[in-house]
């Protein structure tokens, strides 16, 4: 469903007036990005679906569940996508464009009582190694002070005082892992097993707010095809 729903997305933009170009179906740049070349996805950081319109056409985009998470589209630079963001009974406009080379993240999140808030999260290329796993911690949630990770059941630092509306980025080992999200310090909720992260991958970790305190979910930095 979500290849069947990046599909609609393309067509979404493309139906805007912009030509998206196409990518294959491989990690994030394995050799690097093109310099001119501009990357946009869509994060439902709530618990409700979430509904993407394009402007004019009307073509959308459904995230929610498990498939919270579009995968990257290339678009070209400079150029502003326009649409609707749709939670429940709350509407969002949306109208951003991404520099060259740029990864950008649209985040909707939503809280019980709360207005609905859209974050667009900017990523510059870092240098790539293909032996390595890159993995990024996306620090959403202004309850969670000088937020971090940990390796569960170690006290190694991935992540350390990352502020609230930022991200890091750092290459690591293949490896099985585990990690423990800590907010100003302390151990906060249960550890997030992320499985086995392969080398030349890239991956992310949101932190975002939910009823219940800050929680955590994980993605796949793919290019959709």
């Amino acid at each position: 469903m979500m290849k069947a729903a990046v599909h609609a997305l393309t067509g979404l933009l493309s139906l805007t007036g912009l030509a998206v170009a196409q990518a294959a179906d491989i990690p994030l740049y394995p050799t690097g990005p093109s310099e001119d070349s501009a990357f946009l996805r869509f994060v439902n950081a709530s618990e409700s679906p979430l509904q993407l319109t394009a402007a004019g056409s009307g073509a959308s985009l459904r995230l929610e569940g498990e498939q919270r998470v579009s995968d990257f589209l290339t678009v070209p630079a400079d150029k502003s996508v326009q649409g609707s963001l749709s939670l429940g009974e709350q509407q969002h406009a949306l109208d951003v464009s991404v520099a060259p080379g740029e990864f950008a993240s649209v985040v909707a999140i939503a809280q019980a009582d709360q207005p609905l808030q859209v974050l667009t999260v900017r990523e510059q290329p870092d240098d790539f190694n293909a032996l390595k796993a890159s993995l990024a911690f996306y620090s959403l949630d202004a309850q969670c002070v000088d937020a971090g990770l940990q390796v569960a059941g170690r006290s190694v630092d991935i992540f350390k005082a990352v502020a609230t509306g930022s991200l890091e980025r750092r290459s690591i080992n293949p490896l099985n892992l585990s990690v423990q999200l800590r907010c100003a310090g302390a151990a906060v909720g249960e550890p997030l097993a992320l499985g086995d992260l392969a080398a030349g991958q890239r991956y992310t970790l949101f932190l975002v707010p939910s009823a219940q305190g800050p929680r955590l979910f994980q993605a796949l930095d793919n290019l959709a095809n």
